[in-house]
């Protein structure tokens, strides 16, 4: 008897950041890590949306979360800053200009 092929599926496609994203991104988290704000990263990328966590301890809530959300391109822009608490920080088209929330000094993390 033969085998029939199984029908191999290809992956659901997900949503990530390019290596062009991830540049300023790491930058940010890197002056947050020397300043003592951040200990640790996770990245998520799914069907609708990519998010870069940051991590003020391991195994809290993201104290920070940048999300692309490409759906929102044409709207309101693709990029987002979260706060903790889930509040929106900062929102456009420009991640460098998203990021820019980072560079205020008024953003400390509270115990």
């Amino acid at each position: 008897m033969a085998e029939t092929p199984h029908k191999i599926t290809p992956p659901e496609p997900r949503i990530a950041f390019h290596k062009t994203e991830m540049q300023p991104i790491l930058d940010v988290y890197g002056r947050l890590v020397m300043s003592g704000q951040a200990r640790d990263y996770a990245i998520g990328m799914h069907k609708d949306h990519a998010i870069f966590a940051i991590f003020r301890r391991h195994a809290e809530n993201p104290t920070w979360r940048i999300e692309k959300q490409p759906h929102l391109a044409n709207m309101q822009g693709q990029y987002v800053v979260y706060g903790q608490a889930g509040q929106v920080l900062r929102r456009g088209r420009d991640l460098l200009q998203v990021l820019r929330v980072f560079d205020r000094s008024r953003f400390r993390v509270v115990e």
